[in-house]
Formats: C-alpha cells, sequence, structure tokens
C-alpha cells in the first residue's frame, strides 16, 4: 500500500510517516499544499493522509482536486479543530475520514488500513493463498501453520502478491506499492527482495516467476 502524507508541522509528517513504514507501507512526505498536488500527479496513491490548514494550498482545495480526479485515492484528513461542524463539512468535500489531532498512532494505521482496503477491489483483513497467511495488521506471516519473520519490505511485497489473488504482478508495480519515490527505478532491488522472501518462505517454491511479465502467487 502507498501512502501520501501532507502535514505542514515537519516533525509531526516524518513522525507519522517513519512510524507507518515500520508497517510495511511505502509512504511520502509533502509539507504544503503545492508539493501534494505535485506529488498526487505523478504516482498513484492507495490513502492521503492530508492535513486541512496547509499553506500555499489550502487542505481543502487538495481534497477537491483528489475527488474530481476520481483516482481512488482515500483521504483521510487531519486537523486540531475538533468540532462537529468542521467534521460534518471535511466529509462533504469528500474526504473518506476525518480524525482530529492529537490521535493515538494504532487507531491512524488502522484507519489507513481500512481505507487502503477500500482503494483496490475488495479483499479480506487477512490474506491466505497457497498455504501462506498474512495478517497485515498484527504484521504475522504464517506459513503451513509456522509464523515466518519478514523484513517491512519482504512483507510489502508478498502483500502485493497475496492481494493479486493469482494474478501476475510486475517489478515496476512492486516497486511502486512497496517503495517510496526516492527509489532508482533501474535498481534490483525487488530480485533481491523477492530472493530473500521465497528463502524465508521455504520449500516447496510458492512465488513463481513469469518471464519478461513479472510475479505471482498461483
Amino acid at each position: 500500500m502507498r501512502v501520501l502524507v501532507v502535514e505542514d508541522e515537519r516533525i509531526l509528517a516524518d513522525t507519522i510517516a517513519e512510524g507507518l513504514r515500520r508497517h510495511s507501507l511505502a509512504v511520502d512526505v509533502a509539507y504544503d499544499g503545492d508539493a501534494a498536488l505535485e506529488r498526487l500527479g505523478v504516482n498513484e496513491y492507495d490513502v492521503l493522509i492530508l492535513d486541512r490548514d496547509l499553506p500555499t494550498i489550502h487542505g481543502d482545495e487538495v481534497c477537491r482536486s483528489v475527488v474530481e480526479s476520481r483516482s481512488g485515492t482515500r483521504v483521510l484528513m487531519l486537523t486540531a479543530a475538533v468540532q462537529v461542524s468542521d467534521r460534518v463539512s471535511g466529509l462533504a468535500l469528500g474526504a473518506d475520514d476525518y480524525l482530529p489531532k492529537p490521535f493515538a498512532f494504532a487507531e491512524l494505521v488502522a484507519r489507513v488500513r481500512a481505507l487502503g482496503r477500500r482503494s483496490r477491489t475488495a479483499s479480506p483483513p487477512i490474506l491466505e493463498r497457497a498455504g501462506i497467511r498474512l495478517d497485515p495488521n498484527r504484521r504475522e506471516v504464517q506459513r503451513d501453520g509456522h509464523f515466518v519473520r519478514l523484513s517491512r519490505k519482504e512483507f510489502a511485497v508478498l502483500e502485493e502478491l497475496l492481494r493479486a489473488e493469482g494474478a501476475v504482478v510486475t517489478s515496476e508495480q512492486l516497486l511502486e506499492r512497496a517503495w517510496d519515490e526516492h527509489i532508482d527505478p533501474f535498481t534490483n532491488v525487488v530480485r533481491v527482495t523477492l530472493m530473500t522472501l521465497r528463502r524465508k518462505l521455504g520449500p516447496p517454491p510458492v512465488i513463481e516467476t513469469v518471464h519478461g511479465v513479472g510475479y505471482r502467487i498461483p
């Protein structure tokens, strides 16, 4: 899942981003409305975490732009305002969810996960295929009943392959969804991550390489 955090308080923005990365999410950060619209025009995001009071371009205008684009990006608004009228007006703009500051980080993660599931074809909270069971909320993976310890990126790649439900996922799609905008598009990080992921999952091999196309779990 790929997330864009837009927040003008830099320490808060970077803290949110790092916390989400610990949950195996790919996260980009913008500190004002202009930068947010620029990234939204270049990258595809599952979820936008949007502070309402932004410099240069107000968060309300960013939200309107996302809604009008029909991109499928889900919007979670953050604000220090706690009045019901503020929440109602934010949702009326087209935001999918609203979280007042201060908030519990566990709740933020849960809301982002829920919105991410809605940004694509509906999928169950727990993903299971070919003897693999992946729980995104607990960050747990089992194969044939045995727990498997994975790195953040290995977990993110496995989650994308499971969500594809047997369809082929290209290297470009894995880079788009499991890494942030700073990744070198010519890197071999996908191949290396898949190699270690296969080793940790153990025999028999469950991730199939479709030569010239990508990868899948049939």
